[in-house]
């Protein structure tokens, strides 16, 4: 097989149908990790007695973990205790719990990065402590907290490979089955797998610069 047959129209859509699964399970987990990770980063912001402790101990352990050992722990472990989710469902509740500590830092950075002074004048005007918070505090501090979202939700995207160790049919799980039958599309696939993330993540990359500077005006 040469280098170009290789890319034939069967393994050019089993390819993309590769690249879906890894978009699903990538969109999924994005949205569930901003929504958790923004309140656990909120809860530290707010030094809540015991409660903030509490969130900040489950956050360390959980962002010195290896992401694959999470994935393994959804997958293999988490039934022997009753609790199984599918092949998808592991990798994105898998996903889930690492982004959301990992966004949690970066959203509770944003917060604090806000001149304090911005939560006395919102109190100051009669404002409750959460009615500051997300009239005033958050717009500002999403704007401080955009760049580092999205270089998280980049890696999060090229994270769903590792999932590929508990056979979910995503691009590097695709692209393996289809050189482990034709042994000469080893490099092909790799170049194809190599370009196909490239494009993902750089044209999200270019998106989040413009978006920036559109709030930046």
């Amino acid at each position: 097989m040469s280098f170009l047959s290789a890319y034939s129209w069967i393994n050019i859509r089993f390819l993309l149908d590769g690249l879906l699964v890894t978009l699903q399970v990538a969109i999924v987990s994005i949205v569930l990790s901003f929504l958790i990770g923004g309140i656990l980063g909120t809860l530290r912001f707010m030094k809540i007695p015991i409660i903030s402790n509490i969130v900040m101990v489950i956050v360390d352990v959980i962002r010195n973990l290896p992401l694959l050992l999470i994935i393994f722990f959804t997958y293999f472990a988490l039934p022997k205790i009753g609790i199984q989710f599918s092949i998808f469902w592991s990798a994105v509740v898998a996903m889930t719990i690492f982004e959301s500590a990992m966004l949690s830092e970066i959203i509770r950075a944003g917060l604090v990065a806000v001149p304090k002074g911005q939560m006395e004048a919102g109190r100051s005007t009669g404002l409750s402590y959460l009615a500051t918070l997300y009239y005033i505090i958050f717009p500002q501090s999403i704007k401080l907290m955009l760049p580092p979202l999205v270089s998280q939700f980049i890696s999060l995207i090229r994270d769903t490979s590792l999932a590929v160790i508990i056979s979910l049919p995503e691009l590097t799980h695709n692209a393996k089955i289809i050189y482990a039958q034709e042994p000469t599309a080893v490099l092909p696939m790799f170049v194809a797998m190599a370009a196909i993330y490239f494009v993902v993540c750089y044209s999200l990359s270019v998106f989040s610069k413009r978006l920036e500077r559109k709030w930046a005006v």
